[in-house]
């Protein structure tokens, strides 16, 4: 196996007329998604994602790239909004999905057709596997009507419009709103075109999906117990028989269990789950069984890390992805039990901040996946015979004209017991050592996520500024363990804090650092651990926390997933132990806080609601803290959706530092 190293993968030739990034540069990076190899695995077709400053979206477009001579060709137009390329079993079509449709493309003559006429987006598409047949997830509306309905309207009249009646559990979603009533059903749709066959029933929900090699049943993960909204992490792994319609459990349900996969000659069946103890990080496994859900067995019990996606390569093996130590790995897991890492070095193609991210899938013994590093967003590359090679350079050109800064991971011990601590600096481009520069620490949220040595807009930005910004990953995040990250559980935000501390303290040592300017920020749980940090020390020049948590009590009554947050993250409901639910919640540490806060959060943000951040502003003007609060309309709690949006933070961040900044 031969790693490419980050300098060789990345040799791209700056200018000597290079710049620092700028803020409106956000529009001209491009990034790689969901490669997949064509049957052969001579041709892979990929995502393409670009940002348009007209309308400030992302678009996507799919491409397709020749394996042996590295020559990519667009199959799309740049604006299609194209997205699930997925190979016909005879190499000879791709089918995707494009503004909530179902297309047909054929590579050789570049024709394109639609083929269905859907009412929402469809999801998790799979060809049968004899290329007759379409399989995908998609949402079906339930049948309502209000209980009260008011007289006296006059035809044509124009009165308000009228209250919503709500009695479903789950009726709001960050990023989606006030959500219809209904559940995510299993169709069919003729490759040929025409009306989709619905072939699930109840009202349950439906996700991942994949054929048996004979094509006369699907396998779907599904929660379908009664009072599905009570159990969040509840799935079970079924059988649709395509012929009568019959769903018969293949797993026991008692624990999660998702994503199945049948082996290419159909005697087994591989899925991802673990053991439901309640705890508030519970890492993916992946399971082995016969077809029929006997002989089960965990192939990665040795493996402490949570597994994210899996793929069959061949009949004897599993390919599988997970996040160690701030990178992503690619490994091959033999049923067996051998175990083989065969990349380090996967990305997404999310490019805000260093979040881990990635994709793969193979065909004929060709691994394709998405490359990434921390100077780059994602590309394509493929691994064949153990080599590693990156075929695309489509930020080439942009990177060659700007000077990005440096990153260095290191690693150092906690103060409270000795744990070993991971993190990196991002050093301003330019930087001397013998020279003095204000620090920002960005955190990451999560909390149970993982930043490491991957490419991030928002805090290169910064870096650009001329700030030393400082990421780390302390004790609750993942890559690390179970128990490193199940550190906080119950018990959040506590040693996290001290770890951050800890982490600032080691690079202030370096020397090159003015102690008199240090910053804070973070988002989400990073805002968390923001307003926590500046109850407790002075040390910070000024604060900014972006969609934080302030008040765990309002949270938990008021976020999306209320029912997955009280019975994971806490030891009981709110109304049962409100002293711990406050102990833990910033809102009650605030007569402490004396440094000057930003509050950054989106107006439609229903994972931690505006109302949380709105909290802590009333407080701080009541304490007489100099403060301000940025509201930004029509955004969810993913503020690097929009392009402007993802400029906005990082801007409105870095004014505020400088308001604090030594004269």
């Amino acid at each position: 196996m031969t790693f490419l190293a980050l300098l060789l993968t990345f040799a791209t030739k700056v200018s000597s007329e290079a710049r620092p990034l700028a803020y409106d540069d956000v529009f001209l990076l491009e990034a790689v998604s969901d490669p997949q190899p064509d049957p052969s695995g001579e041709r892979v077709a990929f995502v393409r994602h670009w940002q348009d400053r007209q309308t400030d979206r992302g678009r996507s477009s799919l491409w397709l790239a020749d394996v042996e001579t590295g020559e990519i060709q667009p199959l799309t137009d740049r604006d299609s909004n194209a997205a699930s390329p997925r190979w016909s079993p005879d190499g000879s079509r791709i089918a995707y999905t494009a503004d909530g449709q179902v297309r047909m493309l054929w590579p050789e003559s570049g024709r394109d057709s639609r083929i269905s006429e859907l009412q929402h987006t469809p999801s998790s598409l799979a060809w049968s596997p004899d290329g007759q047949w379409l399989a995908f997830v998609m949402f079906k509306p339930a049948e309502t009507r209000s209980p009260v309905q008011l007289p006296g309207r006059p035809e044509g009249a124009d009165w308000a419009e009228p209250p919503i009646w709500i009695e479903e559990p789950q009726y709001r979603a960050d990023g989606r709103g006030y959500l219809d009533p209904g559940h995510r059903h299993v169709y069919l749709l003729p490759a040929s075109g025409g009306s989709p066959i619905r072939i699930s029933d109840g009202d349950y929900n439906h996700n991942a999906l994949a054929w048996h090699p004979d094509g006369d049943r699907l396998f779907v993960s599904a929660n379908r117990r009664d009072e599905a909204h009570r159990f969040p992490r509840k799935s079970s792994i079924y059988e649709i028989d395509i012929e009568s319609r019959e769903i018969t459990a293949i797993t026991s349900g008692n624990d999660p269990e998702n994503n199945p996969q049948p082996s290419p000659d159909g005697r087994h069946l591989a899925w991802l789950g673990f053991e439901d103890k309640k705890l508030s990080h519970q890492p993916n496994r992946l399971f082995i069984a016969d077809i029929d859900g006997s002989n089960v067995r965990n192939l990665t019990e040795d493996l402490d890390r949570d597994i994210d996606r899996i793929a069959w390569d061949g009949d004897n093996a599993v390919l599988i992805q997970y996040d160690h130590h701030g990178t992503t790995r690619l490994a091959r897991q033999s049923l067996d039990g051998n175990r083989e890492v065969l990349s380090d070095q996967l990305g997404g193609e999310y490019y805000s901040r260093p979040y881990s991210s990635g994709q793969f899938a193979v065909a004929n013994g060709l691994i394709a996946h998405t490359h990434a590093s921390s100077s780059r967003p994602s590309e394509l590359a493929v691994l064949a015979d153990g080599e590693t090679r990156v075929v695309t350079g489509i930020n080439d050109d942009f990177l060659a004209k700007r000077t990005i800064g440096e990153v260095e991971k290191f690693w150092y011990t906690s103060s409270v017991d000795g744990l070993d601590l991971q993190g990196w600096i991002i050093y301003p481009p330019g930087f001397d050592a013998d020279k003095q520069y204000p620090l920002i620490l960005e955190i990451h949220g999560g909390p149970f996520a993982t930043y490491g040595h991957w490419f991030a807009m928002e805090l290169q930005l910064m870096a650009a500024q001329g700030y030393v910004v400082v990421y780390l990953n302390p004790r609750g995040s993942t890559s690390y363990g179970k128990d490193f990250a199940n550190e906080i559980h119950h018990n959040y935000p506590s040693h996290d804090h001290d770890d951050l501390m800890d982490g600032i303290d080691e690079v202030i040592a370096r020397g090159f650092i003015n102690e008199d300017e240090q910053f804070i920020t973070g988002g989400s749980g990073g805002g968390v651990l923001t307003t926590w940090a500046i109850s407790r020390t002075d040390r910070f020049a000024a604060a900014a926390a972006v969609n934080p948590v302030i008040n765990w009590y309002s949270f938990v009554l008021s976020a999306d997933f209320y029912h997955m947050f009280t019975q994971y993250w806490f030891p009981g409901m709110p109304w049962e132990i409100p002293e711990h639910y406050l102990s833990y919640s910033p809102i009650h540490q605030v007569g402490n806080v004396n440094t000057p806060t930003l509050l950054f959060t989106g107006e439609e943000d229903w994972r931690t609601p505006i109302s949380e951040s709105e909290q802590y502003y009333q407080a701080l003007q009541l304490r007489g803290v100099d403060t301000a609060k940025v509201r930004v309309p029509g955004a969810p709690h993913s503020l690097h959706v929009r392009p402007s949006w993802l400029m906005a933070k990082p801007a409105h961040v870095v004014y505020w530092f400088e308001r604090y900044r030594e004269d």
